[in-house]
């Protein structure tokens, strides 16, 4: 009777000391402080975008009720005179 199991080789484990650990979880601190700062001036930005469109929408809300008062009374729709 013939085997026809393989041998599988495990892939080693690298074995990490302490100080390489630590200076892995510093690099990555660092990046990840790099991205929120990154992050935050991106949001500070948008917010001036905001801020901007905000003032620009109020400025067209005004100007667009002072069309209104200046247009006169309205007109109530009802039936057309060829009902």
């Amino acid at each position: 009777m013939t085997s026809d199991a393989k041998i599988v080789a495990v892939p080693e484990v690298p074995i990490v000391m302490p100080a390489d650990r630590l200076t892995t979880l510093e690099i990555r601190a660092a990046e990840q402080e790099k991205t929120i700062e990154e992050l935050s001036g991106q949001i500070a930005e948008q917010w001036k975008v905001i801020e901007r469109l905000r003032k620009s929408l109020e400025q067209v809300g005004d100007r667009f009720a002072d069309l209104e008062e200046r247009a006169g009374p309205r007109h109530e729709a009802g039936r057309p005179p060829h009902w």
